[in-house]
């Protein structure tokens, strides 16, 4: 691939062609150049696509490619085809063996028709087409692809089925780019004729919802153009090629003009919410501006004008004011009454909207706009893509109560600064009071500003944005001081904050301190021929973001308050896991760069910022169990650290004993065994033994007695091998495994009367007898069951002591009482008994359980060699009427016993 120029001259003549450079290692085979941001794609026989910047002497930018996702140039052949969107946001890749995938411009995977079957694939070598081919579309390869002229569609070639046109359906994410706004609280993607609105209300799980577009709109002016929902989310602004429509999502019902000809007038290039009011930015046709100059002659000039409607009314006569542009508008913004515009090549006017009355259908409220800044920049920099007001940093008490009392009051709350996301990746920091414009970062797709001062359900009142690119989601915070946006070292944070790259972010959800993305999702009908793509909302938190933040600034009590406010949201503990983890690790990181400065210079006055955020998240009862998650996430060599902040692990362990957090004290035992040695481990072991015994949690109680034995030999045998055993045996405390339960070795340890079997199987054994006492049968099993007691044993040694039965009468009935034989899980506890009483021949309770079971056969095989307890028996179920229901029992082993008896005489 060469990149030539070419003379003013044009391409009449060859010599004006010259070679300037060559692009890649020469085996390009096809190539497509986004032209509004001068990026160049180039496929290559290996199956990459390299991107190259034309704007900044063709460097190359990044490659993309399937190998991260299993598949290398033998499974899908080299590209064959590139194709950008139209507004080149986004590029489809065809492969000449198999498939498509459709990229945006900073890396995510938004689309393929290749299926995913891992990052380490064995199993990746290319599919014959004959092989599950009605399961993925394009299995032999593209060979030609097409965008529409709106990017809704795109249409694709099979190889080797030139007479077949696949087409696949996208839609659009609402961004804050261009002329139309977005908002934070609805995430919306819309379709040719639809709109697909994320409810994330509820962020623990959010749903996307189709919503159809009136047919009655739709078919006059397909396809959706603009669409731009309120800032409380609960109303949609949508235009078509003419007109605009409303949709009021809470009652459910659609707005549109009632004059058709008042619809047509209205050529929408973008949207904008003020407040109550939608702002539509109007192309003037020519056939229009007849009537335009007899209503305002000055507009005969203008072709482009601001149109500012009621959310309420859609007509002429509701229409509140109407403000002509200078020209067509490259970006628009909104923040409370102002209103940003900029032209071409970079004019930057501020407009402050003044409403006066109440904006109800009863009342005719007066508009007043008015010019408060203008701004001409000279710079030879990209243009600008999206602009975004930054508020000032005023606190929440310092706005005045009266927004209109006076000029002055105005000018102090007038944003004073805009970021700008230009069209090939630079943010930038715009002061609009001096122009001055400071570079901030690169290589960005899309920013978002957190809040503002005014905002009540913000999680932080400090202004902070968020980008995103193909390094991931970054959040910006401005530095302390007194004028923070001037200083030179701003607080870059949290780049581990990276979407999955096949998530991509829509949205911020500032009040709930959550990012909403959005991922393709695969799923497959036997009724139609490809699968279906689905867009599936995603979520990710940046609460510990902010909390950290906070913190890092001495901010306690407002950190504190974000946690309270926080608290009840989904994933909350984790947020607190991930914020003290990565804490943690910086610590950790820092005294491995420098060990001879164990707290830093930075806190070296104050406490550390690993103790702010333990004191923190100390005040939640999600502290404990945060404390040891984050221990199992380090090495054990770093818990002395961890736990010289978090607080001492016996005290933490003896806080859950008291709270009856068993599972969560079980995690401590082992920091304890490595912090404060295997002797105070085995002591608060016993004793969380014991506990948890008394609460029946016996899955608990075995992997407790198992912990013990094995640390017991190992303490004994004075072995190094603990330390090394640690982590895993944690893991196993804190989460569920396949670990299959060993039984108690009977020679080894349940038998051996050493120093650390003794106190284990003393325990286990009056527990026993607790249980056997009272007869809780059931709880007995599940005891036997979970800790691996050996009850045969004890049932030997028991048989005169707690183990007998005194009454045959009252014992079959206290028993059946308490099994409830009625139930499943009572007959099989029983069956589990009785095996074990057979083994030991324990006649008592064999009678009384083979009883409760209906067992004839096992009574039968027991009475017919001791007739002496059978005649017992048959008196006792006779003479009592509670065991009427055991009579037929009682006449089918007479029978039987008869029937031996008779051949015995014969």
């Amino acid at each position: 691939m060469v990149l030539c120029s070419v003379s003013k001259k044009g391409l009449k003549q060859a010599d004006s062609i010259k070679a300037e450079r060559i692009l890649g290692s020469g085996d390009a085979v096809c190539a497509s150049v986004a032209s509004e941001q001068q990026i160049l794609a180039v496929g290559t026989r290996r199956g990459v696509v390299e991107l190259y910047d034309l704007a900044e002497s063709t460097p190359l930018i990044r490659t993309v490619s399937l190998y991260d996702w299993g598949y290398s140039m033998e499974d899908t052949g080299s590209v064959s085809c590139i194709a950008w969107t139209p507004d080149n946001s986004a590029f489809a890749v065809g492969w000449k063996l198999r498939g498509l995938t459709v990229w945006s411009v900073s890396g995510c995977r938004l689309m393929s028709t290749i299926r995913q079957i891992g990052l380490s694939s064995v199993s990746s070598p290319m599919v014959k087409p004959s092989q599950h081919s009605k399961y993925e579309p394009l299995m032999g390869g593209t060979s030609l692809i097409e965008w529409d002229e709106y990017g809704y569609r795109l249409y694709t070639i099979e190889e080797g089925s030139p007479e077949r046109i696949v087409a696949f359906s996208f839609g659009k994410c609402c961004l804050n780019r261009g002329v139309s706004g977005t908002t934070y609280v609805r995430q919306v993607i819309y379709g040719a004729d639809r709109l697909l609105v994320v409810q994330s209300e509820d962020t623990d799980e959010l749903k996307m919802i189709h919503l159809n577009l009136p047919v009655s709109y739709m078919s006059q002016n397909w396809p959706v153009q603009h669409v731009a929902a309120s800032k409380d989310g609960m109303f949609l602004a949508v235009a078509g090629l003419r007109g605009l429509i409303l949709h009021d999502i809470r009652a459910k019902r659609w707005r549109v003009f009632g004059d058709i000809t008042q619809e047509h007038k209205i050529q929408c290039k973008g949207l904008l919410w003020l407040g109550k009011i939608v702002v539509v930015c109007n192309y003037i046709d020519s056939s229009n501006m007849a009537l335009l100059f007899i209503i305002l002659t000055e507009l005969v000039h203008c072709r482009y004008e601001l149109l500012f409607y009621p959310r309420y009314h859609l007509d002429q006569s509701s229409l509140l004011g109407r403000k002509p542009l200078l020209a067509k508008p490259m970006v628009m913004d909104v923040y409370q009454e102002y209103i940003l515009v900029t032209y071409r090549p970079f004019d930057v006017h501020i407009f402050h909207v003044k409403l006066l009355g109440e904006l109800t259908p009863s009342s005719t409220p007066d508009l007043q706009l008015s010019t408060v800044r203008e701004l001409s920049i000279m710079t030879a920099k990209s243009h600008p893509a999206a602009m975004r007001f930054i508020p000032d940093q005023l606190p929440r008490d310092g706005i005045p109560n009266n927004q209109f009392s006076s000029s002055s009051a105005l000018l102090l709350r007038e944003p004073a600064r805009c970021l700008i996301l230009r069209a090939n990746g630079d943010l930038s920091l715009l002061d609009l009071d001096d122009g001055h414009e400071r570079e901030l970062t690169n290589s960005v797709e899309l920013f978002w500003v957190t809040c503002g001062p005014e905002e009540k359900t913000n999680l932080i009142e400090e202004v902070s944005w968020l980008d995103y690119g193909h390094r991931g989601m970054q959040v910006w915070y401005p530095s302390p001081g007194i004028d923070p946006f001037k200083q030179e070292d701003f607080m870059q944070l949290d780049p581990e904050l990276e979407f999955d790259r096949e998530i991509y972010p829509l949205g911020l959800l500032p009040n709930a301190g959550v990012v909403v993305g959005v991922s393709q999702r695969m799923s497959f009908s036997a009724c139609t021929e490809f699968p279906c793509f689905e867009p599936t909302p995603q979520a990710q938190t940046i609460l510990h973001c902010l909390l950290r933040h906070l913190l890092q600034r001495d901010k306690r009590e407002e950190a504190l308050r974000l946690a309270q406010l926080s608290a009840e949201k989904p994933h909350f503990s984790h947020c607190l896991e991930w914020l003290l983890f990565t804490v943690f690790d910086t610590e950790i990181t820092r005294q491995n760069i420098n060990k001879h400065h164990v707290s830093g210079p930075k806190f070296a006055n104050n406490s550390s910022l690993l103790e702010k955020t333990c004191d923190l998240i100390r005040s939640f009862p999600e502290y404990f169990d945060v404390v040891v998650s984050v221990a199992r996430k380090t090495d054990g060599r770093h818990w002395a650290d961890l736990f010289s902040a978090a607080g001492r692990s016996t005290e933490l362990f003896e806080e859950c004993l008291q709270q009856r957090w068993y599972r969560t004290a079980a995690c401590y035992i082992l920091v304890i065994a490595k912090l404060e040695g295997p002797a105070v481990s085995q002591y608060c072991a016993l004793r969380l033994l014991q506990a948890t015994l008394d609460e029946s949690l016996y899955e608990l109680a075995g992997e407790l007695v198992r912990f013990l034995l094995r640390s017991g030999r190992e303490y004994e045998q004075a072995s190094t091998d603990s330390d090394r055993s640690s982590p895993r045996f944690l893991g196993y405390f804190l989460f569920h495994t396949s670990y299959r339960k060993q039984s108690l070795d009977k020679s080894n340890s349940m038998k051996e009367q050493s120093a650390h079997v003794a106190p284990v199987k003393n325990i286990l054994e009056n527990h026993a007898s607790y249980l056997m006492s009272g007869k809780e049968l059931s709880k007995l099993v599940a005891f036997v069951k979970g800790t691996q007691f050996d009850l045969v044993e004890y049932l030997q040694r028991e048989r005169h002591g707690c183990a007998r039965l005194e009454n045959f009468a009252s014992g079959l009935e206290l028993i059946g009482q308490k099994l409830q034989m009625g139930m499943l899980q009572s007959r099989l506890d029983a069956e589990f008994l009785l095996a074990h009483m057979c083994s030991v021949k324990f006649k008592e309770w064999i009678v009384v359980l083979a009883t409760l079971l209906r067992r004839s056969e096992v009574l039968f095989d027991l009475f017919q060699h001791d007739m002496r307890l059978w005649k017992a028996y048959s008196i006792t179920l006779q003479s009592h009427l509670a065991f009427s229901e055991y009579h037929d029992l009682l006449e089918d082993l007479e029978e039987k016993l008869s029937s031996v008896a008779n051949l015995e005489e014969k």
